[in-house]
């Protein structure tokens, strides 16, 4: 298995310069900041360019593809700036700006289709016209160029984007079986992608048995509140369902973006924020597609409808039962949206604090935005969001987060 990680470390030898991160107490909210130290000292250069990169990935990425295929494109390019930067800033006289606007530009411009190229060409020469010309702007330019061309090559048979791979699990009760005239899951191949920065995928347990009381009360719960027609689900939920039913590939990224255009941090923690988030929200989601694909569990729309025939005494059929969000094209187990915002908030809580006041922005809400006093209080909502839609089951959610958690932390270790 490739990992960037080891082979830019090797390939850019002559370049990068020991470091190491090290964490302290964040100034609010009993949390933890990142704070990167080099040798040489720290870039004086601003972060806004990677804030610009970030939301230019954001606009690019999407909605050119579809939410889970972009998302290894966010930790791609989040990753090529991250490293960019740190091997620019053991150069002498080298421009970190310059070098993480080239990597985000050629990473972006490689993997994304043609017309994208105007966009990201302008943005790039935006980002460029910061730096004083010269042979700073000239050695960021060079280094930004090589660390693209060093992840492009290393993850070039990395899975991403393989059509071979396929969804086959045969019909059976408890299995999620395409919707026609569909005949497979979208993107199976992101199940086999080799991870990005972790060494070993989390692991979880698996969905409960059908015929086992925790499936019982998981299968009651959604058929009850996630129902197009349920009587039981409140107006807040009914909201909290929709407002969550957007993006969740960069719902809580757009938030830190602009979270941190108004509370600035220095260009190496900018980075290393986003390098950390979308690098555990990529690894989250192979892990995730992986049992998508393989353990096929069923939708709660196929289990209302099977529950006649799966073995439970306490599940009951009901006639029409249709989910109040539409299904996505793939299984329950586990949720895709659990295993980005999990690792997300995750990475946000662990550096700048559990109180950090994050305002979301909603496509299918437009209206307005919202902040949690805590980032608990915000992955409740969007954990209870899914079920209340009527699209997962409790034990799906549950263990998403795991992964997404477990991941998040590993990624964060991973990049010290």
């Amino acid at each position: 298995m490739k990992n960037f990680r080891s082979r830019a470390v090797l390939v850019a030898a002559a370049l990068l310069a020991t470091s190491t991160l090290t964490i302290s107490p964040a100034a609010s909210g009993g949390g933890r900041h990142a704070h990167p130290h080099h040798d040489p000292p720290a870039s004086p250069d601003s972060a806004q360019v990677v804030l610009d990169w970030e939301r230019t990935a954001f606009a690019t990425i999407y909605p050119a593809t579809p939410i889970p295929v972009g998302v290894p494109l966010l930790g791609y390019t989040s990753l090529a700036m991250h490293d960019a930067i740190r091997h620019s800033a053991a150069r002498p006289d080298s421009s970190e700006t310059a070098a993480a606007a080239t990597a985000a530009h050629h990473v972006l411009a490689h993997y994304l289709p043609p017309a994208a190229d105007a966009a990201l060409d302008a943005q790039l020469v935006a980002s460029l016209a910061t730096v004083p010309d010269g042979t700073a702007e000239d050695r960021g330019v060079r280094t930004g160029e090589k660390v693209a061309e060093w992840l492009i090559e290393d993850r070039a048979d990395d899975g991403y984007g393989d059509t071979s791979i396929h969804y086959t699990l045969p019909p059976a009760i408890g299995t999620w079986q395409p919707t026609p005239p569909a005949t497979d899951m979208l993107a199976a191949w992101i199940g086999s992608m080799d991870p990005l920065v972790v060494r070993r995928l989390a692991r979880v347990d698996g969905p409960d048995k059908l015929t086992s009381d925790d499936y019982a009360a998981d299968y009651n719960e959604v058929r009850l509140l996630g129902s197009t027609a349920s009587t039981v689900r409140s107006q807040s939920q009914t909201d909290t369902a929709v407002f969550f039913n957007s993006n969740s590939a960069t719902m809580v990224g757009d938030a830190l973006v602009r979270y941190l255009a108004a509370h600035p941090a220095t260009l190496e923690e900018t980075a290393w924020l986003f390098a950390a988030m979308h690098g555990a929200m990529t690894d989250s989601l192979i892990k995730c597609w992986q049992l998508k694909r393989d353990v096929g569990f069923w939708r709660p729309f196929q289990a209302v409808a099977g529950a006649a025939d799966d073995g439970n005494p306490d599940t009951q059929p009901e006639t029409g039962w249709t989910s109040l969000l539409p299904t996505p094209p793939y299984s329950d187990y586990v949720s895709g949206h659990g295993c980005l915002t999990g690792p997300a908030v995750e990475v946000v809580r662990t550096t700048l604090g559990e109180t950090t006041p994050l305002e979301l922005r909603s496509s299918a809400a437009p209206g307005a935005p919202r902040t949690y006093a805590t980032l608990t209080h915000l992955e409740h909502d969007a954990f209870n969001s899914r079920i209340w839609g009527g699209l997962h089951f409790r034990d799906a959610m549950a263990d998403a987060y795991a992964i997404g958690h477990r991941t998040a932390r590993k990624v964060m270790e991973e990049l010290h």
